[in-house]
């Protein structure tokens, strides 16, 4: 990597956050709701990191109403399920001392905006637009989520909009990711990254 960074660009779930345990329950429960038959061990397996409306699609379910109702149903579960969240700490840290020293750090995710909003506010994590008084663990630059580009991961552009929203090129930029898709995207966009493995 060539000359300073002054971006970090970071995947939420698996990466700045262990959000495995809480997103496998949430849609246990919402498909169980609705009689189909996912087990935790199953969606953890195959299902992980993949943005919902994909994933429901692979799962078998063809209707896209559906698909819509059974995606919000999960985001009202979701918040049930928070007390197995886990921040990913040493690397929190390392973003927050980052900031300290000018640099700028978004999320940039796959995930669905509101589920991203509410797991960073049981953290204690604030947007560009939270009120300092609910950002006790710090707060991030921005946030891009999966509605907000055409293409998803492993697409590199969400990476490449973050980017270029701060007005920074690939070289300035490091990428923190765990995921498959996730880390074909940070390759694709050009910047430095590094891969990150959560304890089992």
């Amino acid at each position: 990597m060539e000359g300073p960074v002054k971006l970090i660009l970071l995947d939420f779930d698996g990466t700045l956050a262990d959000t495995r345990r809480a997103n496998a329950l949430a849609y246990v429960a919402t498909l169980r709701e609705a009689g189909y038959p996912l087990t935790e061990e199953e969606y953890l397996g195959r299902y992980f990191g993949v943005r919902c409306d994909e994933f429901l699609r692979s799962y078998g379910i063809a209707d896209p109403a559906e698909r819509e109702r059974l995606r919000l149903r999960k985001i009202e579960l979701y918040p049930a399920f928070f007390d197995t969240v886990e921040l990913n700490r040493p690397l929190w840290e390392f973003c927050r001392q980052f900031r300290r020293q000018g640099g700028r750090v978004w999320i940039v995710s796959t995930g669905n905006r509101a589920n991203i909003d509410n797991a960073m506010a049981h953290l204690g994590i604030g947007g560009p637009e939270t009120p300092e008084a609910r950002c006790p663990a710090g707060r991030v630059d921005g946030i891009l989520a999966g509605p907000d580009v055409a293409r998803s991961k492993p697409a590199p552009d969400c990476f490449l909009e973050a980017m270029r929203r701060e007005g920074v090129t690939p070289r300035e930029t490091l990428i923190f990711e765990d995921s498959a898709v996730g880390l074909e995207a940070a390759r694709a966009s050009g910047a430095a990254y590094i891969r990150v493995t959560l304890p089992e």
